[in-house]
């Protein structure tokens, strides 16, 4: 069986870090397992306009989600299966975590990953993050900003990654190359250059090959066993660690198939427990919004970064430590969701999605099969809150949105309100169309938390190693304690720059940087 330093389980938004960072010493061997294929000469994947393109493809797990009560159970749960994992697949939005968002850690138990402690890893990125060019400045959404100004008295902001804010519109940073309309994601910024330079021989990339069960030796991990692309099983091994970086999704979903989980979960499904861990699985988070569509006099201009390139946030609570309301704002007709309600897409429009930053429900992610290649289910639990905030936050969104709308220069571009249709105006009718069509902005997060040492229902310790067990980290969206009020791609590309320096402290042989 093949034997390196370190097994990197994902190829994606913090795996590439990891494994790009580990492979600076010429002495350390990594392989890296990834489900999905390389992005190299893809130009689907690597021109970022054709984001949406890729949704529900051949490079997406797509996963569902369990009968949603109080919200929409036909929500498509997109998660890459390509190199570069979701950043090779997103909008490449990209915002530095908040302060408050990473001080709330460090409160919840993740010692060390404070604001003052975390701030210095966004100078490490190797992506080219940018405001949105000049020339990908669409007319109407210039228009957008200037009517939210008027409209509710927010700032415009020139570049969100210069000083922390509560509210402010303004067009958004991106990991992207203005000139050719290219992805900067992870892939490209830390794996490309080595791999097309030949300068990582220590490096073993492993694409399409899948991952379905660790291997341990008493309470160390020894590797995980995989499935090549040409349908071998093999067990390959790590001589130091293993480092799980699958996702929100995929990582709770091997470790319960490696037997690492709830006890009385795994013992129903008779799977043999490896390890009672109780908090795998638990704390799902997402960054739920919903969409207010207008049909606009006509066709919009042409000229856009990904169509959706300018945000708006508002902070309802002064109390609150940063923004409790965002909105996106689509220079397309985004009607997946209301065209299921009996709502018709107009030929030319536009969409605002009111997003809830700091959702207070809380999912989970869980097996219904001991067989690996059953997907496993996801449970939001959207709308769930006990003092209705989410919901309510999307009302407060509609009404926002609709003020914004009625403003000028905005304005003067809209025809008509078409969904959810200016007769729907109370309270309750807008949060009966709010919960039904939300949808997400896929940023699961949560479902392998991060703790203190002593706290029994977090699944890591500050330093990313699994609770009880030795030889193996997670290093993903599955460790965040509690959810940033900002889109989160940059915060987990931190996570795996931390996490590649951890290692380097573990190992006693950290370069100096």
């Amino acid at each position: 069986m093949p034997v390196y330093d370190y097994v990197v389980i994902g190829g994606g938004t913090a795996g590439s870090v990891i494994a790009s960072r580990l492979t600076e010493d010429p002495d350390v061997t990594v392989a890296v397992i990834e489900g999905g294929p390389s992005d190299i000469d893809r130009d689907d994947v690597l021109t970022l306009r054709r984001w949406l393109g890729l949704l529900g493809g051949d490079l997406d797990y797509g996963y569902t989600t369990t009968e949603q009560p109080r919200g929409n159970s036909h929500i498509l749960h997109s998660r890459a299966k390509v190199l570069g994992g979701c950043s090779s697949h997103n909008t490449l939005i990209s915002f530095k975590p908040l302060p408050g968002d990473w001080d709330e850690w460090a409160e919840a138990g993740a010692e060390g990953w404070d604001h003052a402690s975390m701030d210095p890893y966004f100078d490490k990125l190797r992506n080219n993050i940018v405001p949105v060019h000049e020339k990908d400045r669409n007319a109407i959404a210039r228009d957008f900003v200037e009517a939210a100004q008027k409209a509710i008295g927010v700032p415009r902001v020139e570049g969100f990654n210069k000083e922390p804010f509560h509210e402010g519109v303004g067009f958004l940073d991106l990991a992207y190359h203005p000139e050719n309309n290219k992805r900067s994601s992870a892939s490209v910024a830390y794996l490309h250059p080595h791999i097309e330079a030949g300068d990582r021989p220590n490096l073993t990339l492993m694409l399409e090959t899948w991952a379905y069960r660790l291997e341990l030796e008493g309470n160390r991990a020894k590797g995980v066993h995989v499935r090549t692309k040409d349908g071998a099983e093999i067990l390959v091994e790590a001589a130091r660690e293993v480092l799980v970086c699958a996702g929100a999704v995929d990582s709770p979903r091997l470790l319960l198939h490696s037997g690492i989980g709830p006890k009385a979960d795994l013992e129903a499904l008779g799977i043999p427990v490896v390890h009672d861990l109780p908090g795998v699985g638990e704390n799902l988070l997402d960054h739920p919004e919903s969409v207010i569509v207008w049909e606009t006099d006509g066709p919009i201009p042409d000229n856009s970064a990904m169509d959706s390139d300018a945000a708006l946030f508002v902070r309802r609570d002064p109390g609150s430590r940063g923004p409790d309301l965002m909105f996106h704002f689509y220079q397309i007709p985004f009607t997946d969701n209301p065209e299921r309600l009996g709502y018709e897409k107009p030929e030319h429009g536009v969409s605002m999605t009111p997003n809830i930053p700091k959702s207070r429900s809380r999912g989970r992610i869980y097996l219904t099969s001991a067989d690996p290649e059953v997907k496993p289910a996801l449970d939001f639990r959207y709308f769930t809150d006990e003092d209705d905030y989410d919901a309510q936050t999307l009302v407060d969104g509609i009404r926002i949105a609709r003020e914004i709308a009625g403003t000028a220069p905005l304005a003067g571009w809209l025809k008509r309100e078409v969904c959810p249709g200016p007769e729907i105006t109370s309270d309750e009718e807008l949060s009966e169309y709010a919960r039904k069509v939300a949808h997400t902005v896929y940023h699961p997060a949560g479902t392998c938390r991060m703790g203190s040492a002593q706290d029994e229902t977090a699944v890591v310790d500050p330093q990313l190693r699994i609770r009880g067990l030795e030889g193996i980290r997670i290093a993903d969206a599955s460790v965040f304690p509690t959810m940033f009020a900002v889109n989160p791609m940059i915060g987990v590309l931190m996570v795996g720059e931390k996490c590649a320096e951890l290692l380097a402290d573990a190992s006693g042989e950290r370069a100096d940087r």
